[in-house]
């Protein structure tokens, strides 16, 4: 284990499709790095927060090892890597969901074949870069299999002929469709998540930690929400609050000139739609404007 430090680091991918939306994540959140001469470390600017630049499969082991105290990484990556590991050496948690690449973890055979569900995997060869999750996946399932562990080009082996069937992250399934592929069984579905070690700061980096979260908090919080505002007769508020998406408690004005109007300002935290606020006209509410929430710290 490193010596203990007053800056945080977090690890995160160096390039893929975790890379930019996690370090537009952490710009949303008040972060500032300069980015070193070999573009592997961000020494935090902003903050004393610094980033490591890394392959995303060596993230989970980089907080063990004690060199960073925080990772964004897929769901998947981070349960393989505990698949693979003892319990008692995996010092982190998963903190929090972080809303991007979303993607899922599945069994997908042939096209012309049919699937009539998981004992038909038995004695079939799979073809995986996730061994461990999907040795667990069979073993739950009571179903034994021959894991053919490849690093790459998974959707490619059974036309190789080095497996029957596949195990791979699928996202849109165009690369399934174009190998002749069907989906058959999701294992887990998975997104970027926030990962941390167990440890509790008793040192500077405590509240540097709890500075982050609240922030990433509000960041997350506000992704889908919107701020409403419309005129209502005092009468009509009720039913009108009732058919809003988990609305906060609105903020109420009073409208010169007029004794029984309201304006009202409400944070919705789901999806304002146009059938919505058409629903909303119909029972009474007029001059309705819908505006974007950027941050929120509650």
């Amino acid at each position: 284990m490193s010596e203990p430090r007053e800056r945080l680091r977090i690890a995160v991918q160096k390039s893929g499709r975790l890379s930019e939306s996690s370090i537009d994540l952490l710009a949303k959140c008040g972060l500032k790095f300069r980015t070193s001469r070999d573009k592997l470390f961000c020494y935090g600017e902003s903050l004393p927060i610094d980033l490591l630049l890394v392959r995303d499969d060596d993230i989970p082991g980089l907080i063990d090892q004690g060199v960073c105290e925080l990772g964004i990484v897929g769901r998947n990556v981070a349960r393989e890597y505990r698949a693979g590991s003892e319990p008692s050496s995996v010092t982190w948690n998963e903190v929090c969901d972080l809303g991007f690449g979303p993607c899922r973890l599945s069994i997908a055979i042939p096209n012309e074949e049919e699937f009539t569900g998981a004992q038909q995997l038995a004695g079939k060869r799979i073809a995986t870069s996730y061994p461990n999750l999907l040795r667990e996946y069979l073993l739950k399932q009571g179903v034994e299999a021959s894991v053919v562990v490849l690093n790459g080009a998974v959707e490619i082996a059974p036309k190789l002929g080095t497996a029957e069937y596949i195990c791979d992250l699928v996202s849109s399934g165009s690369t399934l469709q174009a190998n002749q592929l069907k989906e058959v069984a999701v294992m887990l579905q998975s997104e970027a998540i926030l990962i941390g070690t167990r440890q509790e700061f008793v040192d500077a980096r405590g509240p540097l930690l709890d500075t982050l979260l609240r922030r990433l908090e509000g960041i997350l919080r506000v992704r889908e929400s919107k701020l409403l505002m419309f005129k209502s007769a005092r009468q009509l508020l009720p039913s009108l609050l009732r058919h809003l998406p988990d609305a906060e408690l609105p903020q109420l004005s009073r409208i010169d000139g007029a004794d029984d109007a309201l304006g009202v300002q409400v944070v919705c935290h789901q999806a304002i739609t146009w059938p919505l606020l058409e629903e909303l006209k119909r029972m009474g509410a007029s001059q309705i404007l819908v505006l974007p929430v950027e941050k929120m710290l509650a």
